[in-house]
Order: structure tokens, then C-alpha cells, then sequence
């Protein structure tokens, strides 16, 4: 139990750590139009790429963007839908998330073929 606490801790000074003017940077964004790109409509392709190849404070800025760590959180689980193992474990540790009641874990188990022709 002692880990969750842990793992909750990480993220409760976000708001003193993001900088006022803090934009996601388009850095993780080298393949996408700038002029039709909707940060709002595009959040889980955002999420994605942060836990991908974001730093910490790319993160923080996300928590601003879109309205806190829960909801954060919540994009996480329910709409972004492709994470590598290491992204899908990092977010589970430090968001405190089942990857069996996650999106993209559910979706690869899906896809998943049972014998090999």
C-alpha cells in the first residue's frame, strides 16, 4: 500500500512545476500539420506521444491542457489506444491503473491470433 501513496505523491505539486506559458512541444509532433492540428479533439494521439517521448515536464503541461491529473488519467484509460509495454507499465504505475481495464491493453488482447499458421 505503501507504494500507491507513493505513486499518487508524484503527481500532487504539478501546479507549481508547469510554467505559465507551457505549450506541449511540437518536438514530439515532427509528422503532423501545425496549421490543421487540434490539440483538443487529438488528446489521446497527445497523451500518447508524451508518455512515448515526452519528459516530465511535458507532462505537466498535459495536466494543464486538458484539466488535471484525473482527467489525464481518465485518457489513459479509456481513449488512447496503442501504448508500447514500458509506456502501458509506466502509466499504470504512476496513474495507479489495472492495464487489464485499460483501452489499449484490452485492444491488443484482441488482436491477439491464438496459433501461428
Amino acid at each position: 500500500m505503501l507504494t500507491l501513496q507513493k505513486n499518487q505523491l508524484m503527481w500532487t505539486d504539478w501546479k507549481k512545476k508547469v510554467k505559465p506559458d507551457a505549450q506541449i512541444p511540437k518536438r514530439l509532433f515532427w509528422d503532423v500539420d501545425w496549421n490543421s492540428f487540434d490539440m483538443q479533439k487529438s488528446r489521446a494521439f497527445v497523451a500518447e506521444r508524451v508518455v512515448e517521448r515526452g519528459d516530465l515536464e511535458d507532462f505537466y503541461t498535459m495536466f494543464s491542457l486538458y484539466g488535471g491529473v484525473k482527467a489525464v488519467r481518465d485518457i489513459y484509460k479509456n481513449e488512447v489506444y496503442s501504448l508500447s509495454p514500458r509506456a502501458l507499465a509506466f502509466i499504470c504505475l504512476t496513474f495507479d491503473l489495472k492495464k487489464e481495464k485499460m483501452k489499449c491493453y484490452i485492444r491488443r488482447r484482441s488482436k491477439e491470433i491464438p496459433w501461428n499458421y
